[in-house]
Parts: C-alpha cells; sequence; structure tokens
C-alpha cells in the first residue's frame, strides 16, 4: 500500500509553505515520526515526520512552494526494510576516454594582437588598448566585435576568491522583509531614547542571584526586570498596548509581551502570555523554556502569534543605540542595549555608573509623544528604582526566596 503525505496546516491562516529541505532522499526507507523535511511558512520553520514506515518516493523539490494538502511525497509501506546499509547503486562501466584531437596554436604573424580600425576607435571610447582584449579574428587580430565585448578592468584582483553564490531568500525570511517594508511604508513610526543606570539592579542580582538560581533553576537575568517594568508602564500609558484597525483602536486589558530571540532560522518573536500575572520566576522560566524551544527550531506559530507589545535585546551583540521596527500589529517595541560604564553626576559629583540606552519606537498614529515619552520615562523609573516599584519594597518576597 503506497500512502500519499500531504502537507498538513501548520497555523490559522496559512496556505502555503516552502520545502526548505529534504533531510531524506528519493529511495530511502523511512521510519514512522522520522523527520523527512523542513518546509518553511511565512512565521515559522517546522519539520514534516514520516506518517510511516516504507520507501519514499519524493514529488517535490527544495525551495517548491506547495499548498497546504498538497502532495508532497509517497512512502511504499509494503517494502521490505533493507538490512544494513543499502547497497551502493552499481556505477556504469566507464568508457574508455578518448584524448580530443589537440588543437593546432594559433598562427602568430604581424596581424597577432592588432586591432582593426573599427576596434581601434571602440577601444579608445573605453580607455582601453588592443593589449587588454584577446583578439579572435584571422591569426589573432582584434576585431570591432572584440572591442565591443571587452569590459574595462575595475583593478588587479587579489589573491583572495572572488565567487558569488545566489540563493533564495526562505519563505520566513521573505515574509519578515515584506513585513518590515510594510511597517516602514505604513505607519508613523517614530522612536523615542533614553538612559537607564543599571546599578540598582546589578546590586540586586549580586546579592541574590545565587539564591535565585538555586531555589528556581534559573537565572536572575534582565528580562525579568525589564518584562515586569513594561507591564508596569503598559498599565499607566495603555495606549502603548493597544493597536489600530483601519478606523478602530483595539485596546487590551492584558500584557503579551512578544521578546526577540535568535534561532537557528533566525530571529523569533516568541510570546509570554500575561506578563501582567507573572512574577520574576515566572517571567525567568518562561523566557528560558521559549529560549530553548527557538534554539531547537521547535517554537510553534501559535507560540509567535498574538503579543501586544515587544522587548528586543540588541545589546547582547553588542549594539549601543538603535532604532528598533514595530513588530505589526503592534503598536510599540521596546530596544535594549548594551552595558557600559560611563560617567554621570550625582549629587553634584562625577560616578562611574553602568548604563544602558534604551529606545521606544511607536506608531505615532495611535500613540502620541505624551503617552510615549511617559511610557519610557516609567520603564526606566522601575528599573532604577526596581525595589520600591517592582518589589514592594521585599525582594525576598518578590523572588519567592
Amino acid at each position: 500500500m503506497v500512502l500519499e503525505m500531504k502537507v498538513p496546516s501548520p497555523g490559522e491562516s496559512i496556505t502555503e509553505v516552502e520545502i526548505a529541505t529534504w533531510l531524506v532522499e528519493d529511495g530511502d526507507y523511512v521510519e514512522k515520526d522520522q523527520p523527512i523535511a523542513e518546509v518553511d511558512s511565512d512565521k515559522a520553520t517546522l519539520e514534516l515526520p514520516a506518517e510511516e514506515s516504507g520507501i519514499i518516493t519524493l514529488k517535490a523539490e527544495e525551495g517548491d512552494a506547495v499548498e497546504v494538502g498538497a502532495v508532497v511525497c509517497l512512502i511504499d509501506m509494503d517494502a521490505p526494510k533493507p538490512e544494513g546499509a543499502s547497497a551502493a547503486k552499481a556505477e556504469p562501466a566507464k568508457e574508455e576516454k578518448k584524448e580530443a584531437p589537440k588543437a593546432e596554436p594559433a598562427k602568430e604573424t604581424y596581424a597577432t594582437g592588432t586591432a582593426s580600425p573599427a576596434a581601434k576607435k571602440v577601444l579608445a571610447e573605453k580607455g582601453m588598448s588592443a593589449s587588454d582584449v584577446k583578439g579572435t579574428g584571422k591569426d589573432g587580430r582584434v576585431t570591432k566585435e572584440d572591442a565591443v565585448n571587452a569590459v574595462p578592468s575595475m583593478g588587479t584582483p587579489g589573491n583572495g576568491t572572488r565567487t558569488t553564490e545566489r540563493k533564495k531568500l526562505s519563505m520566513l525570511r521573505r515574509k519578515v522583509a515584506q513585513r518590515l517594508v510594510s511597517v516602514k511604508n505604513e505607519t508613523a513610526m517614530l522612536t523615542t531614547f533614553n538612559e537607564v543606570n543599571m546599578q540598582p539592579i546589578f546590586n540586586l542580582r549580586k546579592e541574590y542571584k545565587e539564591t535565585f538560581k538555586a531555589k528556581h533553576g534559573v537565572s536572575l537575568g534582565f528580562m525579568s526586570f525589564f518584562t515586569l517594568a513594561v507591564v508596569r508602564a503598559l498599565r499607566m500609558y495603555p495606549d502603548v498596548n493597544s493597536m489600530i484597525d483601519g478606523d478602530f483602536k483595539i485596546s487590551h486589558d492584558f500584557q503579551d509581551i512578544s521578546i526577540a530571540v535568535s534561532g537557528p532560522k533566525g530571529l523569533m518573536v516568541p510570546v509570554i502570555r500575561n506578563a501582567e500575572n507573572l512574577s520574576f520566576r515566572g517571567v525567568e522560566s518562561e523566557v528560558k523554556r521559549l529560549a530553548l524551544r527557538a534554539r531547537d527550531g521547535q517554537i510553534t506559530v501559535d507560540e509567535m502569534t498574538g503579543g501586544t507589545f515587544t522587548i528586543t535585546n540588541g545589546g547582547v551583540f553588542g549594539s549601543m543605540l538603535s532604532t528598533p521596527i514595530i513588530n505589526p500589529p503592534q503598536s510599540g517595541i521596546l530596544g535594549m542595549h548594551n552595558i557600559v560604564n560611563r560617567p554621570v553626576a550625582e549629587d553634584g559629583q562625577v560616578v562611574i555608573r553602568p548604563i544602558m540606552y534604551v529606545a521606544l519606537s511607536y506608531d505615532h498614529r495611535i500613540i502620541d509623544g505624551r503617552e510615549s515619552v511617559g511610557f519610557l520615562v516609567a520603564v526606566k523609573e522601575a528599573l532604577e528604582n526596581p525595589v520600591e516599584l517592582l518589589m514592594d519594597n521585599n525582594p525576598t518576597k518578590a523572588l519567592e526566596l
């Protein structure tokens, strides 16, 4: 019996996927549930497991776009499982190669390398000489056609390689590119900046991180502080947690925070659901879980859909300052950056403090300057005074120690 394997639906509203990579070859024996292909949708890369065991026949090529429900391969379930390694296909007998008759060297005469009058004119217009061109005319004469086809030298190539490669972008990357251009064209995006003195958070982490990790099994990182500071600021400025839909504003009474993480297929943006109900431990556990799933290529479309606000951390790559681009249909995104010891003034004295620049990009169609600046100031205040504003003056209780 031959099974027709069809493309399953990877998520709501997705009608087409692309065969990114076949993990097996045509004619291989596959086991049930064995990953046989990676398929790209416009939101994620997913593995396609074999539905049954048998000999596989591929019906689509890598790079092909196939509709959900289309047949991509056949599995012959009646085929016996081969013992050990499959026998190599017999190679056809090699034909005895006959040496091609050697071409006689071109006859060199006074005409070799000499340009015809018409060729000289063309070469002069290009700033070239006859010695720069290999002649194809009689006895090596440079013809007008040789001169027309000649390309002026743009410098002397070095000893390095000069190869180029043309590779089709994955469906996910093409969709990301399309969405980014759409954001730039369809939103009134502005960015406001501020700086955060991270010393209070450094002090808290130094005091509690070992105890926190020993009890909860996760590190006390920066993301929990930033996520809870964002949740607090979104409650104070709900327009930043809203989105625009035509002539309507959609407001949310919950905070689903998207976090940008790096995965094998590029940037992924999984969502921490109802972050307003999470503690420091809850946020750190969820960040770790989603980051591991993204790293292992297990993240699903549902886990990356429906956020109301995004946090992205370019600081892990060394970014000092940036203007993050909005993650549609959201209206705001907070950019974190690297932490650098900088001189700052405190009580009339110059002191060195770990400073992070932060940036908020927002859609000015729905968020006014007062809300955007107020939101970022609220984030700054919470990060610079976390014990009072994020921990209710009780770090031990807030960290569940």
